[in-house]
């Protein structure tokens, strides 16, 4: 009996990787044959890492790989060249890949499901006569944007470049979050010259999303009402996260340090600051020996992620200093960590995949938002959700020490920030369950990948 073939498709970039990675899991537990299309430098440090369980059906998820293009010694930290290459090179290959599968699997691809920023694989499948979805890993707000660029060009609040041309706070809506005109997604990069191909870029991610006969969000409708309300035909199927259903993350690119939870084991309870930064962002020398310090004079017990290709020195004597009180890592299972009872807070810079874990499990934060949708994502943690503070660089344009201990002790010392944490913690985990929204979204979603209708009963469908 053949089964229905999708063939999945992320961003090379970790905190695109493992949301879409879930939703694969979710197929595959459901009968779906899987091909999962990373480039060949993000498929070698994904499967050198990789966790499959048995209840994932792994023989029904294929991990392969095409080039991006790009030469194996080429910085691909250059977003601009990266996005460049893979426009240039990827859709043959995919195309390729596509046509060896149909030759030689009796399962043939029935549905492309792209990552949202990559909408030129819905546009191979549409030629291909391929099913076609979208998948967008963060907030839908941040998607919206993309969307509204005409809008936003003919009521005179960008110009054709994607360049705001006041300082006047932005709207969408009567109902959604105002925005910064500095904080659009494609104006927290580098130059003029690279925020205006940043924003031709969100033209085709927009016009690349609307491709998909079904466009699911990795969002729900209580964290961003207004916004699902203004585009109702984009479908919440989150939070998408692996403790969800009580599984392990997967998608890493660094190796895990588990015992990191051996030392919460031995922490007091919601006493633990955990501070995280992602995959990609980084602090300069003068940054990062601030941070330190200003965790130093927190006197709080805390765990620091400091990934390994991260180019700093701590403080002279540092590590001694703050002993068995800091336990710093190079990587972190941090959807384990957050759910630890020690744990307090989270300084974050607001990725989203770091914005749901945290909401997901009632944590307050400390925002630290670094480029792209993280200002948004701090937005709505600080001015919508009031679940976080911020913080206030000084005229160098640094966060001093004090400005953390001073933010530190503001937020631990409010009641009012972890009680709205958990509040939205309950709103957001009973979409996921049994009749919330997201919950229903999937399964619907599910059902459409075999070939049902929506409508129809999907008592069989495992979550």
């Amino acid at each position: 009996m053949t089964k229905p073939h999708v063939l999945v498709i992320p961003v090379p970039a970790q905190g695109h990787v493992i949301p879409i990675m879930e939703l694969a899991r979710r197929l595959a537990r459901n009968g779906v044959k899987v091909t999962f299309v990373n480039t060949e430098i993000i498929h070698k440090v994904v499967t050198n890492n990789l966790l499959l369980e048995k209840d994932d059906y792994e023989d029904l998820i294929h991990m392969v790989s095409i080039p991006d293009g790009l030469e194996p010694c080429d910085d691909r930290s250059d977003l601009i060249k990266l996005t460049k290459s893979i426009l240039e090179s990827m859709p043959d290959k995919l195309e390729e890949l596509v046509e060896k599968i149909n030759k030689q699997d009796c399962n043939k691809v029935t549905c492309i499901v792209a990552d949202g920023f990559m909408g030129w694989a819905l546009r191979v499948a549409k030629k291909m006569g391929i099913r076609t979805a979208a998948f967008w890993p963060a907030a839908l707000t941040s998607l919206a944007i993309n969307i509204c660029y005409e809008k936003l060009i003919k009521d005179g609040i960008i110009n054709n470049d994607g360049i705001p041309l006041n300082d006047d706070m932005i709207q969408l809506s009567e109902t959604m979050p105002p925005i910064q005109p500095k904080n659009l997604p494609w104006m927290c990069f580098g130059d003029m010259v690279t925020k205006e191909l940043l924003f031709q870029h969100a033209i085709l991610i927009a016009e690349g999303v609307m491709l998909g006969e079904r466009v699911i969000c990795n969002s729900s409708i209580e964290m961003e009402p207004e916004t699902f309300n203004q585009f109702p035909q984009l479908l919440p199927i989150g939070p998408l996260l692996a403790s969800n259903r009580l599984a392990n993350q997967t998608g890493h690119f660094w190796q895990e340090d588990s015992t990191c939870l051996e030392w919460l084991d031995q922490q007091s309870a919601c006493s633990v600051l955990y501070i995280a930064f992602g995959s990609i962002a980084n602090l300069n020398q003068t940054q990062f020996t601030e941070l330190a310090l200003g965790l130093e004079l927190s006197n709080k017990p805390f765990m620091w992620v400091v990934r390994t290709n991260m180019v700093i020195s701590f403080p002279d004597g540092y590590v001694e200093r703050v002993g068995s009180r800091g336990k710093i890592v190079s990587w972190a299972p941090q959807q384990k960590v957050l759910a630890h009872p020690s744990v307090a807070c989270i300084m974050s810079h607001c990725g989203w995949n770091s914005t749901i874990e945290g909401l997901t499990n009632g944590l307050p934060f400390l925002c630290w938002p670094c480029f792209a949708d993280q200002f948004l994502n701090q937005t709505y943690i600080c001015d919508v959700w009031k679940t976080g503070l911020g913080f206030r660089k000084d005229e160098q344009g640094v966060i001093t020490r004090g400005e953390i201990k001073c933010k530190v002790e503001k937020l631990l010392g409010d009641r009012s920030f972890k009680d709205k944490a958990l509040e939205i913690q309950d709103k957001v985990t009973s979409s996921v369950r049994p009749g919330g929204s997201s919950h229903q979204n999937l399964r619907n979603f599910i059902e459409w990948i075999h070939g049902k209708d929506a409508d129809a009963t999907t008592s069989n469908v495992s979550m």
